[in-house]
């Protein structure tokens, strides 16, 4: 105690070094959050050891196809397309456009081409496809500025497709939105801080204060190489919501340790070290809780898991840190202006949920079974470009590859180059026979076995032999993620192995099976990981078996209840909500039960019994309970509100009910648990309160 008192003091003393030393740490943030990467591309998260990405691997290594785009031309000639293909191949980034006048005359009738062949060059509409491929990865620096470029060289008439467009439109979307987010993130909380704080100065020197954490936390991501969008844009409003609640706690004891009667600096010294414990046990569940993400096999999770856990540790550091300095140095504005608080205490709900605790247990019960069952039948999707706005230049694209050319999904399948052209053959038409394949597209089919491979042109046999591979290109009638395309995937899968068993079958339709897949594994792992993992710190933390068990009961059974409300509105959501949702909902509001339980302990050891325990706990904490759900609330239902995203809105959405049905839940069903099972809680807990005689509690 003695060491946390010299770090209180030193932090008081050389507060005008540490905001000093503060705002020039924000240079190399602001650097390192330019230089970290952003990954646009969901499906990379994928473990790298699955057959769909060491085939996606095999495409962008030896074949240069993982990162291309597709050109739908409609009713143009050919003397513009071939002008517009010569523009688009001195593209910088771009490393081949491929046309049917790469392999033919042009004057060639479509009629004589075999009928596959002419399918795929040619479609409805008058239409015809250009191929392009590019030097970078699908989600690279390379590849999204060349896309931009190609844009604006189409003709009218034509439509680019494909993943490296879809990702691209995801950028620009992405960085147009994300100062909304920011906008709606700062004002939401603004305003509740308003209404929550007596002190006018407070709400925009904790905005300040969380700053800090802000743009150390993004910068130091420069650390990891690279972080995701989702995680992005969930960071900038999670790490404000979830980080308040300890500004809170520290400016609450700094007032009350001067209404004791210390001067300003004694005051921070007493506020910091008294903080300190609840500050820090309180953010060890949040961290646990985003750890957690961490043991997900989709490598999305660790993404988001260790950018969140380091912006919470950070947080927890400038609370003890930056924010004692800001508010001593801005004392004089603090105390300057005053206005009434609009949060009250909940007198009236106290005696009401006290006196009523079994009716209301009851009734609660009987309203969570019909939320819990229908928590699991929520539709989830998992073709990730539905999470995006229809009209973006991609999605019009990718379906005009469907319209056009009935390239609802298209599979590439890498076999050994060493077959035969008898064996390439026959397996073309085995695959040919499967359910939804319309297309086959392999080079031994067309050439037959009198005219040998090197009479193509060279560019031509690079795009479909290479790296010890040769390349068949099979298209779906069936979408992405649905029955039919995993059975047809599976079948596939059969011919493929008995004809080469290293053979390898990826693209949007293998991806996201394989997604589909680990998913239903990571929901299990990361549910059961934040479950322990904050059970084993409320365990410790009050030395309890009993405690542990009601705290994550509350807030698992708000959790359900969150997660079932979409299965009764109809809302189908994306797949990692159903996996995130938990954890975050777990981590960020299970110190709302922690702080109404540690004041319940506190009035029972003045002699109270459990009823006025309860009610005084109520009392006491909604305040602080209140600020805190409403203000991580409102920093989350913004970005929900004016994203075009739906996997960011759908989350936000998620996150921003949750914390208002958590609130609910800690308000109102928990300390009913306490007043019930507040018997066997002193048998089963260290050092709780003696007990003391019952007595009648006045409503």
């Amino acid at each position: 105690m003695r060491k946390l008192e010299r770090i209180a003091r030193a932090v008081v003393r050389h507060r005008v070094f540490i905001l000093v030393l503060a705002v020039l740490l924000l240079i190399p943030s602001a650097l390192g959050a330019v230089g970290t990467y952003i990954n646009y591309d969901i499906l990379s998260y994928l473990p790298p050891q699955l057959d769909s990405m060491v085939g996606e691997k095999c495409l962008d290594e030896d074949f240069g196809l993982a990162s291309t785009a597709m050109v739908t031309v409609e009713g143009l000639p050919y003397t513009q397309i071939k002008e517009m293909k010569e523009e688009m191949e001195a593209v910088p980034g771009v490393t081949q456009v491929f046309w049917l006048n790469d392999v033919l005359d042009p004057s060639v009738p479509p009629e004589m081409l075999p009928s596959d062949l002419k399918n795929f060059l040619y479609g409805e509409n008058d239409s015809t496809l250009l191929l392009v491929r590019f030097e970078g990865a699908s989600a690279s620096a390379s590849t999204m500025n060349a896309i931009s470029q190609l844009k604006k060289i189409l003709r009218q008439g034509c439509f680019m497709g494909g993943v490296s467009v879809i990702l691209e439109d995801t950028k620009d979307l992405i960085n147009s939105e994300i100062p909304w987010y920011i906008l709606c993130a700062v004002a939401g909380s603004l305003l509740v801080l308003l209404l929550a704080m007596k002190n006018t100065a407070v709400p925009f020197i904790f905005l300040l204060g969380i700053l800090f954490p802000i743009a150390y936390n993004f910068g130091s991501n420069i650390l990891f190489g690279q972080i995701s969008y989702v995680t992005m844009a969930l960071a900038l409003v999670l790490q404000l919501g979830v980080t308040m609640d300890f500004s809170i706690f520290l400016l609450h004891r700094y007032q009350e340790e001067k209404a004791g009667g210390k001067a300003d600096e004694e005051a921070m010294v007493g506020a910091i070290c008294k903080t300190f414990s609840s500050i820090t046990s309180s953010s060890l569940t949040t961290i646990a809780g985003f750890l957690a993400l961490c043991t997900m096999n989709i490598l999305l999770g660790r993404d988001i898991g260790l950018v969140m856990a380091k912006g919470v540790a950070l947080g927890v550091l400038c609370t003890l840190t930056v924010l004692p300095s800001l508010i001593l140095c801005l004392r004089g504005v603090i105390d300057r202006h005053t206005h009434p608080t609009f949060i009250p205490r909940l007198h009236r709900l106290a005696g009401f949920v006290t006196s009523h605790h079994r009716p209301i247990l009851a009734l609660v019960l009987v309203l969570f079974i019909p939320f819990a069952l229908a928590q699991s039948k929520v539709e989830v999707y998992y073709k990730l470009f539905d999470s995006l706005p229809q009209d973006m230049t991609g999605i019009v694209g990718t379906k005009k590859l469907s319209e056009d050319f009935g390239m609802m999904t298209s599979h590439f399948v890498l076999v050994r180059d060493d077959l035969s052209s008898e064996e390439m053959r026959q397996l073309s038409s085995q695959l040919e026979e499967i359910d939804g394949v319309t297309q086959v597209i392999c080079l031994d089919k067309y050439l037959g076995p009198f005219i040998p491979r090197d009479a193509l042109p060279q560019d031509v046999r690079d795009l479909v032999s290479a790296g010890g591979h040769d390349l068949i290109l099979v298209n779906s009638a069936y979408d992405s993620g649905t029955d039919q395309l995993a059975a047809q995937l599976e079948q596939i899968k059969t011919i493929l192995k008995a004809a080469d068993p290293e053979a390898l079958i990826t693209g949007d339709g293998p991806l996201t099976n394989d997604l589909i897949e680990v998913c239903a594994v990571d929901f299990a792992n990361v549910s059961v990981t934040s479950i322990l993992a904050v059970f084993l710190i409320v365990a410790l933390s009050f030395q309890s078996i009993s405690i542990p068990v009601l705290l994550v009961a509350a807030i698992e059974a708000a959790i359900y209840i969150n997660l079932g409300i979409p299965y009764f509105s109809g809302t189908v959501l994306p797949f990692i909500a159903n996996i995130v949702l938990g954890t975050i909902q777990l981590g960020a509001t299970v110190d709302y039960a922690i702080l109404m339980t540690t004041r319940f302990r506190e009035e029972l050891s003045g002699g109270l019994t459990a009823k006025q325990a309860a009610q005084a706990a109520l009392e006491n904490c909604s305040q602080s309970i209140l600020s805190s759900g409403l203000s991580f609330f409102a920093a989350t239902v913004g970005v929900s509100l004016v994203s075009r995203m739906d996997i960011l809105k759908s989350l936000c959405a998620l996150i921003s009910r949750g914390a208002l049905i958590s609130m609910g839940v800690i308000l109102i069903v928990l300390p009913c648990l306490l007043i019930t099972f507040e018997p066997i809680i002193r048998k089963t807990t260290r050092r709780w309160a003696a007990p003391v005689p019952k007595e009648r509690v006045t409503p």
